[in-house]
């Protein structure tokens, strides 16, 4: 029995997505449920699974093609798995008895095919080429498009081609490896500059185009401002020493020091209600709960899950989310639930270094703070100059709904939950 492999109901807020990286080839047995296809939303990938037990037949949508709900990507034939399976799902030898004989390296290649995109085998096989002999470029040294075509144009100017190093397995990445690069079937290689040197014209990922419609907005349609301060960390530092151990033990989840910023930036928050609003045309939406965004770098760029009545959390569940989170944005499993919304958002560039910065807002959020690197440097304190772990934070905020005083003294609750964390558990 033939079956339609349709484009599942796409959440409220996605409107359609690109195909990515096809998992399974026509003919090829699948498995109901097993993900044929990554659908690429402009906040998340996400899954197009198998309806049924079967074979794929006839794959409708390319890599690169826009869909949406409901949208026919592709057929499948229904019936056991098993009985596929034990049938070889590499194509038929390229040459017979009756037939001419092949190119010597034509088994080669139709072994380098299997797990590259349509494009790149397509072109590959017109082409008689060895995708083995090709280097790749894509994620994990898979061959692309752009890379074949490279490859063909420098044989056609006698120029020495780039080549792959011998490997002992496939030259493709496993299918099951998560989409970080751009979709390669559409790139466009570039012609050499006077001095040879090539080039690759690459679309931007919906994520990639989505982060950058979002962050031109927050610049033209917000007046942004930023206050700065810096931490003495050692209290915490050594709060966190003491008991980091037995937190442990008992919660089973590290202690970290986002969990006592997140729980900061909350006492500020009930203080200072302006930080937690957002403009909605005329009005001001002051809201009554505290839904805050905690900024995570992942392969196809900077995602921010939200963590929801943060209020109502205590520390170990704080950064039990927080940790979940991380874990599932290197995983590409993060839903556009996990995205959705969010009152106020935390980013913190100091595990990559930054020593200060200037965060940009999250519209429609009025406020974002953003924690750097702890560094040694000399303070003074009580008329000694003594040296202590220092980190700068930065707090901007929409001018037009926060006041400078608010902005300043909200950073300073922060400052002062921080240096000291007592003031979390008294409430003072």
């Amino acid at each position: 029995m033939t079956l339609e492999v349709k484009v599942p109901t796409l959440p409220e807020s996605v409107s359609d997505g690109t195909l990515v990286n096809w998992k399974k080839q026509p003919g090829q047995p699948v498995r109901r449920g097993e993900n044929l296809v990554d659908l690429e939303t402009d906040k998340v990938v996400l899954d197009i699974p198998a309806p049924a037990d079967g074979v794929l037949g006839q794959i409708l949508r390319r890599e690169g093609d826009i869909v949406t709900t409901g949208e026919v990507i592709a057929t499948m034939e229904e019936g056991a798995v098993q009985a596929v399976a034990e049938a070889p799902v590499t194509p038929a030898p390229a040459a017979t008895p009756a037939a001419p004989a092949a190119p010597a390296h034509a088994a080669t290649a139709a072994v380098d095919l299997e797990g590259l995109s349509p494009a790149v085998r397509r072109l590959a096989a017109e082409q008689g080429l060895d995708v083995g002999k090709i280097a790749g470029s894509g994620r994990g040294g898979r061959v692309t498009k752009a890379d074949v075509l490279a490859y063909i144009e420098a044989q056609k100017q006698g120029r020495p081609a780039p080549v792959a190093a011998p490997v002992s397995a496939p030259v493709s990445a496993p299918v099951s490896a998560p989409v970080s690069a751009p979709v390669s079937a559409s790139a466009a290689p570039l012609p050499p500059d006077a001095l040879g040197r090539l080039e690759q014209r690459v679309p931007m990922t919906r994520l990639r185009a989505r982060i950058a419609e979002r962050l031109l907005m927050a610049k033209n349609s917000t007046a942004m401002l930023t206050t700065f301060n810096e931490i003495n960390m050692k209290p915490v530092m050594d709060l966190r020493s003491r008991y980091k151990d037995q937190f442990e033990k008992t919660h089973n989840v590290r202690l970290g020091f986002m969990g006592f910023f997140v729980k900061a930036v909350i006492e500020a928050l009930k203080r200072y209600p302006a930080v937690n609003g957002s403009i909605d045309g005329n009005d001001i939406v002051y809201h009554g709960y505290y839904d805050i965004g905690i900024a995570v770098s992942s392969p196809r760029g900077l995602v921010v899950p939200i963590l929801r009545d943060v209020d109502q959390m205590s520390l170990a569940d704080i950064e039990k989310a927080i940790g979940e989170f991380g874990q599932k944005a290197k995983e590409g499993t993060l839903t556009v639930e996990d995205m959705t919304g969010g009152t106020f958002t935390i980013t913190n560039g100091g595990v990559f270094g930054s020593l200060m910065s200037t965060p940009i807002l999250n519209p429609p959020q009025s406020g974002i703070l953003g924690m750097h690197a702890t560094k040694d440097r000399p303070v003074a304190e009580n008329g000694q100059v003594v040296i202590r772990p220092m980190m700068y934070v930065a707090h901007s905020y929409d001018h037009r709904i926060i006041d400078g005083r608010e902005a300043v003294t909200f950073l300073v609750t922060v400052k002062e939950c921080i240096e000291d964390p007592a003031r979390l558990v008294l409430n003072v």
